[in-house]
């Protein structure tokens, strides 16, 4: 079943991985309808972890339909705080098992379990909270009507009610599995819908984990389902007419296909999307503090992050010091497991990954690219790869246009505040960027000219659990976070009574 496990791993993960891992439908922990089971992989040594049901179209179905036995039964007759303190409790229990959840993340996805147990559980619990926070305010409001073709003793009482939508499926990526579980499924459930996930295939462990805590919370049975699966289980869920939205996390291609599986029943659809984001760095910088943060900004995550900073837009006059200074500490960062706290760059989560970052680094350095650092793989086993800085790059270069989605960045210099701009915006990406400058009146000028949901100004990653996150162009539709997330899971109703 399991290879050789780490012997630093906690009881509580050791034995959750002990056995093969089920889906969770309807209240119950059932094998996929097939029998089939596939295997989810340690990213630093490339061994079997565990085995894990293997959902189809066949566990879909089953899945919907418990999710909506739920929405029309006790879910929607549950009042509005007894959700609240069911979801809740899910932030209480997250943060009681952080280090468990941690450090399960660390060993399904590659990333620092550091990071992992101090970022993005306790963040992931901070999202459950909020939104339970929420679901007593969801609220609609009364409007005074005109009617200019009733008679004029008429009177009216007219308002409008804010309605969850019914079935949700939520399809979620592999490079942050809590923390995108979390933003799918804690504002779904506040505005009172229920939900079908499927995690991602390469990591589904911390969903299935999370799965356990509904159960232990009071949920009623159906609320949630979880199935494991491929692509084909996803594109079952987008297209199942039964389902009323569906939430997607991950590539712009896949998101195209989802929006045409959605047209079956018009389903409501919401997307997170690709990113190649701008970093643009002025030459009145905090140089240090640029450095760090441009660092930061795209090898966070091992570069497995949407809105990383890989576009570097850096000043004509700092251009050469600036991006030898980021090279260099870049070189520095210390490469190892996840599940080793002090590793700072971790593996790639997959051989598939591994092998499209690994191209595309060999297809910048033969369109003539310069790596100042990096360029390789790091090690003999595992999917590794050097934190890689391109130079000499142009603008039509694919390591320049296109998601690497690894630890690279290309930097091209630039002379002023309307050239920057202009380069910045010259993608199919709007999800992110990041602005460093003293001079507050440029930092809102580039700001307000970056086509970009979010735009962070003298640092990187300003992510807040109230400020809403989506992107422009082709990184998405609609707004997860703040009150905005609850806008994707509810439907206006307006009423109008003749007294």
């Amino acid at each position: 079943m399991t290879t050789t496990l780490d012997p630093a791993l906690l009881p509580a993960v050791a034995d959750f991985v002990a056995a093969d891992r089920t889906m969770l439908i309807g209240g119950q922990w059932v094998d996929a309808a097939s029998g089939r089971t596939f295997a989810t992989h340690d990213p630093a040594t490339g061994q079997v972890i565990t085995n894990v049901a293997h959902g189809e179209a066949a566990d879909i179905d089953r899945a919907v339909a418990a999710a909506r036995a739920a929405y029309e039964g006790p879910w929607s007759r549950m009042r509005p705080n007894e959700r609240e303190r069911l979801i809740w409790r899910i932030g209480d229990l997250l943060s009681e098992r952080a280090d468990v959840f941690g450090q399960l993340e660390a060993l399904d996805n590659g990333k620092s379990v550091s990071i992992a147990s101090a970022v993005d559980v306790p963040w992931s619990a901070d999202v459950w909270r909020y939104n339970a926070g929420l679901v007593t305010k969801i609220s609609g409001s009364s409007v005074t009507p005109s009617m200019p073709f009733a008679p004029p003793e008429q009177q009216f009482h007219a308002y409008t009610r804010r309605e969850s939508l019914g079935v949700c499926g939520q399809i979620v990526p592999w490079n942050f599995p809590i923390l995108m579980t979390t933003w799918k499924l804690a504002p779904a459930l506040a505005a009172g819908n229920t939900v079908v996930l499927k995690p991602a295939e390469q990591t589904p462990l911390s969903a299935l984990m999370l799965g356990e805590l509904f159960e232990e919370a009071g949920f009623p049975p159906g609320v949630v389902n979880i199935v494991p699966g491929y692509g084909d289980a996803g594109a079952a869920l987008s297209a199942h007419m039964d389902v009323d939205k569906v939430a997607f996390t991950g590539s712009t291609e896949v998101g195209k296909k989802i929006v045409q599986a959605s047209t079956g029943n018009l389903k409501k659809v919401s997307l997170e999307l690709g990113g190649k984001s701008p970093n643009i760095v002025y030459a009145d910088a905090d140089f240090d503090a640029a450095v760090a943060g441009s660092v930061a900004a795209w090898m966070f995550n091992h570069g497995q992050c949407c809105v990383a900073g890989t576009r570097m837009f850096v000043q004509r006059e700092i251009f050469d010091d600036f991006t030898q200074a980021v090279a260099d500490a870049a070189s520095q960062a210390k490469i190892g497991p996840g599940l080793d706290p002090a590793t700072e760059l971790g593996p790639l989560v997959s051989q598939e990954q591994f092998d499209r970052v690994s191209s595309y680094i060999q297809q910048g350095l033969a369109d003539g690219a310069r790596a100042l650092t990096g360029g390789k793989r790091w090690g003999t086993e595992g999917y590794f790869v050097e934190p890689t800085v391109f130079v000499d790059v142009k603008p039509e270069f694919s390591i320049v246009e296109e998601e690497i989605f690894g630890p690279v960045v290309v930097a091209l210099p630039f002379d002023g505040e309307e050239d920057v701009a202009q380069a910045a915006n010259n993608s199919i990406y709007g999800l992110a960027a990041g602005i460093w400058t003293k001079d507050i009146s440029k930092a809102h000028r580039t700001a307000a000219a970056v086509q970009a949901g979010s735009v962070w100004v003298n640092q990187y990653n300003g992510f807040d659990t109230a400020l809403p996150f989506g992107g422009f162009k082709q990184s998405g539709w609609g707004r997860e976070l703040g009150d905005s997330a609850i806008d994707l899971y509810t439907q206006t109703k307006s009423v109008n009574v003749a007294l």
